[in-house]
């Protein structure tokens, strides 16, 4: 057993994928290598997937594609409201971020929603998104007085809000993935390889699939918060 413990210890550590020799050498860790990998894979099938496309007659590709940005418009507008369509870009491209970052260890890669420094990121541009739309779309005075609302005696609980919206973002999905992978070392460990490949589907996959729904919704649902009723 303390065989194993070493072993999940050492694989969760961020560990460096190359180190950049200038500047006294820049560590790139193995989650950014991951990510590039992630940003490559998407760009290429965007290329491959939009290349031929039509007004008349769409292909099978096309008609996925547009009931995709369809679903995904719908599902931003009725969360948001009127002034969804700045956001579904953003909320669109995260999903596919990590969606593929929560799935990819299935092919052998280290998922970079595993590396904490990673989710807080994705967090912080969550709340940059929800906060700075709540000004945009309110100003400055009615920005802050979103923050007393449904009455003043609640103001320093909203304002805490700003800290504890992204660290319960970040948590979850750090936390699930995590924990799904350390489940499933332990699983690797204890018994033969097949019943690893049957619990894979649901930790590695459907989890995964669920944790970028939940991430993307409660992002959607604050940002709507925000803005709603700003006239």
């Amino acid at each position: 057993m303390e065989g194993f413990k070493q072993t999940l210890l050492e694989a969760l550590e961020n560990e460096t994928a190359f180190t950049i020799p200038v500047f006294g050498g820049i560590p790139v860790a193995s989650a950014v290598v991951v990510t590039w990998i992630i940003m490559a894979v998407w760009m290429l099938a965007t290329l491959l997937a939009t290349r031929n496309l039509k007004v008349r007659d769409p292909g099978k590709v096309q008609v996925v594609l547009e009931s995709a940005v369809g679903f995904l418009n719908g599902f931003v507008k009725d969360t948001i409201g009127p002034h969804w369509r700045p956001f579904a870009p953003y909320l669109g491209t995260v999903a596919l971020y990590i969606g593929l970052s929560n799935i990819i260890g299935i092919f052998g890669l280290t998922s970079p929603t595993k590396d904490i420094s990673v989710t807080t990121a994705l967090a912080l541009m969550s709340m940059v998104l929800i906060y700075g739309a709540q000004f945009r779309y309110n100003g400055l005075r009615g920005g802050m007085k979103r923050f007393a609302r449904p009455m003043p005696l609640l103001t320093p609980i909203n304002l805490m809000e700003v800290a504890i919206r992204p660290l319960a973002l970040c948590m979850r999905l750090f936390g699930n993935v995590l924990g799904a992978y350390i489940i499933m070392e332990m699983i690797k460990y204890l018994v033969p390889a097949i019943v690893p490949a049957v619990f894979s589907i649901y930790f590695d996959l459907f989890d995964g699939l669920i944790q970028t729904i939940v991430f993307v919704f409660l992002t959607a649902l604050f940002a709507g918060e925000g803005i709603k009723d700003e006239e």
